[in-house]
């Protein structure tokens, strides 16, 4: 059984920020060898736990989320090899080496490339930093390093940014499963066990000729997706209150092959009473590793680190949570003096907004939690509010007919007859991620309200009438504008207060 000895490695990471320290890169991977129990000397695969330890000890000494280290690994050597039968690091046709497939880059000794798995990763994990760097590919939100998804631009440019690594097949707008950053991904869900959000991007973004070797040229730099993305299961520590994802269970030593002690029901909470170990059982193949956890009747034993979740120290809102009992002041951007400040304060709480958590804020330069007011919501964000006030158990028990990531919203706003830009169709898909007009979002609002489409003049009349919104005519509700997070929370607000008092 192998600890992580994080002190070996000299390395502190604190959420999306690390320290940078200067210490040799020798000293640093023999510490990784030791810390795994691995001899670097060796020309033979080592076994599935210690290939996750190094894997994993290399990302974190990065400040790399390890599940994208190990599920890069996984794609490029298959079943984590480096070496053949014979000793021999494995080189591909396109010379290709080892475990992380390092190609033609400049700086690293080929020969150690191939002899020395250590210092093969490191060489992929540093490519891999390299490419998150990079200022002419695209980022998402804050670009913070402990969120996977923000890690997609720079997966792609590991293998690439050509063609046949675009999103989209271009020819038909489909979704390109066998882009390699896809593919990727598609290993952390299978192997790490951990549902990820699919990234909502439009063709357009994304251009190229099929019949050339010219790499992509993305025409939008920056992509700003209100949707709840995936934290690294790495940085739990010690006294740490989380959450089940789902029902899971727990075991008495760090492998599926112990006994089963008990079942964590979802959302429950559990403290993380110290560091994550690796499987304990080295023939067994688990990108997972396994913390150790106390239960409130003081039960202890060990959870696979994919069925926990930070969200535990705030609890989840729910529609019956009290409005106060999640305090937005929390937030960076919050400004009691503001008209949308009591709205937020209820939209929270609700379960309607749940703000973006350790963003960089450009203002204050640090990371911190903000509720983004004035960013706009596109029309598929708005159904996701929309739904989560007027059909939240539905929306949450409804299931996706593709792999779409707006499905489930537009297989709800074809049922209630929504008049909404945006469809299911190839065609239509691309309105789902453009700013929603505050003229469409009361279409849409008003045909909910009344069971029937309405039309704009229609629907205005209603917000009025309703005293919905303070405007006096058409032209004075700027119907053309877009709709932004505090208008959107504004006129939810206003309608749970004469509708549903």
């Amino acid at each position: 059984m192998k600890k992580i000895l994080k002190p070996l490695i000299s390395v502190i990471v604190i959420g999306a920020l690390s320290l940078t320290i200067n210490i040799d890169k020798n000293v640093l991977a023999n510490a990784i060898a030791n810390t795994c129990k691995y001899d670097s000397a060796s020309k033979v695969n080592p076994d599935y736990s210690t290939m996750n330890c190094l894997l994993t000890e290399t990302a974190l000494s990065y400040n790399v989320p390890p599940e994208i280290v190990k599920a890069i690994a996984e794609g490029e050597s298959g079943n984590w090899r480096h070496f053949d039968i014979n000793g021999e690091a494995i080189v591909t046709a396109d010379n290709g080496i080892g475990i992380m497939q390092i190609t033609n880059q400049a700086g690293y000794n080929q020969d150690r490339l191939k002899s020395d798995i250590v210092y093969n990763i490191r060489a992929g994990v540093e490519t891999l930093v390299d490419m998150f760097k990079r200022k002419d590919l695209p980022s998402i939100n804050g670009g913070e390093r402990d969120v996977l998804e923000h890690w997609y631009f720079a997966i792609m440019a590991y293998n690439g940014t050509k063609p046949v690594n675009s999103p989209f097949v271009q020819a038909t707008g489909e979704r390109n499963a066998n882009a390699y950053q896809e593919r990727i991904l598609q290993i952390i869900e299978k192997l790490e066990l951990i549902d990820l959000t699919e990234l909502p991007f439009t063709r357009e973004h994304f251009q190229y000729d099929s019949n050339s070797r010219e790499n992509i040229k993305f025409s939008a730099m920056n992509y700003d997706f209100d949707l709840p993305l995936t934290k690294t299961k790495y940085f739990f520590k010690t006294n740490q209150k989380v959450s089940a994802t789902t029902n899971v269970t727990v075991r008495t030593r760090p492998t599926t092959d112990s006994p089963s002690m008990s079942t964590l029901r979802k959302g429950e909470i559990v403290t993380i009473t110290g560091p994550f170990e690796y499987e304990s059982v080295s023939t067994k193949k688990n990108h997972f590793v396994w913390y150790p956890v106390k239960r409130n009747d003081g039960t202890e034993g060990y959870v696979a680190s994919s069925y926990l979740n930070y969200s535990a120290q705030t609890p989840t809102p729910t529609p019956t949570t009290p409005v106060g009992s999640i305090e937005v002041s929390k937030f960076a951007d919050y400004k009691s003096d503001q008209y949308w400040a009591e709205d937020f304060q209820w939209a929270v709480n609700k379960g309607l907004i749940s703000g973006y958590q350790n963003v960089y804020n450009p203002t204050t330069k640090k990371y911190e939690n903000l509720l983004k007011p004035n960013t706009n919501l596109t029309e598929n964000q708005m159904l996701s509010v929309l739904f989560r006030y007027f059909k939240s158990d539905e929306l949450a028990s409804t299931k996706p007919s593709s792999s779409w990531s707006a499905d489930v919203n537009y297989q709800l706003a074809s049922k209630y007859t929504l008049p909404t830009l945006g469809g299911k169709s190839a065609s239509k898909q691309v309105y789902a991620v453009k700013d929603i007009t505050r003229g469409n979002f009361a279409r849409i609002l008003a045909s909910m309200h009344y069971g029937k489409t309405v039309s704009q003049p229609e629907a205005i009349l209603f917000l009025r009438e309703f005293d919905l919104t303070t405007t006096k005519t058409d032209a004075e509700f700027k119907p053309n504008d877009s709709l932004t997070r505090a208008h959107a929370v504004a006129f939810f607000h206003r309608y749970e207060q004469i509708f549903n008092k």
